[in-house]
């Protein structure tokens, strides 16, 4: 059986963590940021678990991370 390629783009933005979830950054932090308060600016740092519903089909795109 051959190996399944790594989808490179799903790979840089996406990480499994130590108990096997897909972790993903928040969208909206690359520009136009000034009219954005400092605590939705702050929130948005940190990275957020994917949905249940859409990990499945990341999952195949990242196969061995």
């Amino acid at each position: 059986m051959p190996k399944i390629k790594t989808n490179r783009a799903a790979a840089k933005r996406f990480k499994v963590s130590a108990t096997g979830k897909i972790r993903r950054r928040h969208a909206g932090l690359r520009h136009i940021n000034t009219h954005m308060t400092r605590k939705r600016k702050r929130n948005l740092r940190h990275g957020a678990n994917v949905a249940s519903a859409d990990a499945k089909s990341i999952r195949l795109l990242i196969p061995y991370l």
